[in-house]
């Protein structure tokens, strides 16, 4: 979906991105942050950097004002691809070769490190009033996004994850960086602290409306997303679709698809099924519904700050923005 909004911010946060790393060249450092200008350079939604200036902008600043907070999430979050790739052993990233398959692992930790260095940085640029309490949210997120990505990791040992485990692990995953940026942005604009945690609260609704889609695209989306649709059920990743389904599933269906999770040579024949099967089980519905309802509460947060409406009206663009993109 285009908006003049939407491209103002993006191609400014790209801007700000190359400003700030052209300050690191490549070359330098035995070659240590040409990873970082490669993974910065192939692509991205820039949907944090674009939240932290949109937040900064409807609390009354320039964007310019938040470039620091929209840097040190944009940096942050590529580096947590950067090392994720690494523990799924993950050959592409936005169509291209991964950081660890282009240089070695070595290379992608140690850059992946770097670029963990260089949000900190970047961040210590806010003007100093509001850095202790940005440098707080950065901090508390930067630990919960671990504690996601280790639970995420132990789900894959586990068959007893139940969906409201599955919501919670994706909520720090994914949601409190969302919900990091906005609330970033707005203190880089002076909000005071009832504003700053409707920004946040807004963004974490926003996240797991995000994950809500990408579950769903992941098992029902078109080749347009780059990557082979029902890549989630081939590998028998526990998504909220796979958890639903089980949770619901009769015990005919169920030793069915414990029969498909041991099928490795029939990918096409192993998605159909399941997917299938969750349709059956109104697992595809009880997501969309989810994500809807993560939209409605992320708004209610916004109609909390009392925006014009000019910035209510691009928040609300975000929110479809979140459930009607089909990548």
């Amino acid at each position: 979906m285009e908006h003049p909004t939407l491209d103002r911010l993006k191609s400014e946060a790209n801007q700000a991105i190359q400003d700030f790393l052209d300050r690191w060249p490549e070359g330098t450092a035995d070659g240590l942050y040409d990873p970082v200008h490669y993974l910065m350079g192939i692509g991205g939604k820039r949907l944090r950097a674009v939240l932290a200036l949109s937040a900064a902008e409807a609390e009354g600043s320039d964007t310019q004002s938040a470039y620091p907070a929209a840097l040190a999430v944009e940096l942050f979050h590529n580096f947590t691809l950067m090392h994720d790739d690494i523990m799924d052993q993950a050959p592409k990233r936005r169509g291209n070769p991964t950081v660890h398959i282009k240089w070695n692992e070595n290379a992608a930790i140690l850059s992946g490190d770097a670029m963990y260095t260089l949000a900190h940085i970047a961040l210590t640029e806010m003007e100093p009033n509001g850095l202790p309490r940005a440098l707080g949210v950065f901090n508390r997120t930067a630990l919960e996004v671990c504690i996601g990505q280790q639970s995420d990791m132990a789900f894959e040992e586990r068959n007893d994850v139940k969906v409201e485990e599955y919501m919670e692990m994706i909520r720090l995953k994914t949601s409190v960086l969302v919900a990091a940026s906005l609330a970033m942005g707005a203190i880089s604009a002076g909000a005071n602290e009832e504003r700053v945690k409707l920004w946040y609260d807004a963004g974490e609704q926003l996240g797991l409306a995000f994950q809500m889609q990408d579950d769903l695209l992941d098992a029902f989306g078109g080749q347009e997303m780059g990557k082979q649709v029902g890549g989630d059920i081939l590998s028998n990743k526990k998504t909220f679709l796979r958890l639903y389904t089980w949770e619901k599933a009769n015990p005919a269906l169920i030793e069915s698809l414990k029969h498909w999770d041991e099928v490795a040579d029939q990918p096409d024949l192993k998605v159909a099924f399941v997917k299938n099967a969750m349709i059956e089980c109104g697992a595809d519905e009880a997501a969309r519904l989810r994500m809807q309802d993560h939209v409605s509460h992320a708004m209610d947060a916004i109609d909390a700050l009392q925006l014009d409406e000019l910035d209510r009206t691009w928040f609300s663009f975000l929110g479809s923005l979140v459930t009607q993109r089909t990548y």
